[in-house]
């Protein structure tokens, strides 16, 4: 199967999801009205101001726009969010236009976004999410170096790969039968969410969606950027959870354990 049919397998499975996303969007634009976001401490730290020097953030992956708007709030004079589905870029059209934000929305796999960004961005930021559905993780890095101008950076802070190889439905760390293995090479096909979402369960023809996802290791993901010509400025791990993926590990334990990683590198 070619990378263009996977990602666009994906994506229609993404199509569907966006309900969700639709589902938040009052109470997202009352947050965002607020003054308040999603982003988590982590994120918050080491972003911190974006104004004195943040012309355009570009947000690869965006969905429903959320962090994107986020990180208009922290300072971005102007957001851009490029996501593969067209459902989730309506949603997120909503939620700036309610609020007001600089904010531009383009339709496109990664993997394809257009020359008219290159070289202006001076942030580019991804995650949560977003990198296991990426099936070309060198293709991958080549977008985000050609969309950075020089000197500006990129931020990624993404769930840890170490989960891949647990059973998120244990109440203490197992490994999972089709995932235990960490450097395993293989994507795998509908191993979870969004496959267990209400919204995809309730669809008609849900029997026929597939999504694809290669969990990639911390030094695959680092050194295609390296070898894309960015230069690492800080790196960490934490134990906080973006999202309740293990909902029968008990907090302490699972806090035990790194669940996401940050990643701050600069072009030169």
């Amino acid at each position: 199967m070619s990378i263009p049919k996977e990602h666009s397998d994906t994506a229609a499975a993404w199509e569907v999801t966006a309900a969700i996303y639709e589902r938040e969007e009052a109470e997202d634009i009352v947050l965002l009205k607020q003054g308040n976001n999603r982003l988590l401490a982590p994120e918050r730290e080491r972003l911190g101001n974006l104004r004195p020097w943040c012309r355009r953030a570009i947000h690869l992956q965006c969905a429903g726009g959320v962090d994107t708007l986020a990180l208009w709030q922290l300072g971005a004079a102007e957001v851009v969010g490029i996501d593969i589905s067209p459902r989730m870029l309506v949603s997120a059209k909503q939620r700036s236009a309610a609020v007001g934000a600089p904010a531009t929305w383009y339709c496109c796999d990664v993997l394809a976004t257009p020359p008219q960004f290159d070289g202006t961005a001076d942030l580019v930021y991804t995650g949560k999410g977003a990198l296991p559905w990426m099936m070309d993780l060198g293709a991958w890095a080549a977008v985000v170096q050609r969309l950075l101008q020089p000197g500006g950076r990129l931020y990624v802070f993404e769930g840890h790969p170490l989960d891949w190889v647990w059973d998120f439905t244990a109440a203490s760390y197992q490994f999972d039968p089709r995932t235990g293995d960490y450097f395993s090479q293989s994507p795998l096909t509908n191993r979870g969410w969004p496959m267990l979402s209400d919204a995809v369960q309730a669809h008609p023809a849900k029997d026929e969606l597939r999504v694809h996802e290669h969990q990639w290791t911390l030094g695959q993901l680092l050194n295609s950027l390296v070898e894309a010509g960015l230069q690492l400025e800080h790196f960490a791990e934490y134990p906080d959870l973006y999202w309740n993926q293990f909902p029968h590990l008990p907090p302490d334990l699972a806090r035990r354990l790194p669940h996401t990683f940050g990643l701050l590198m600069r072009k030169p």
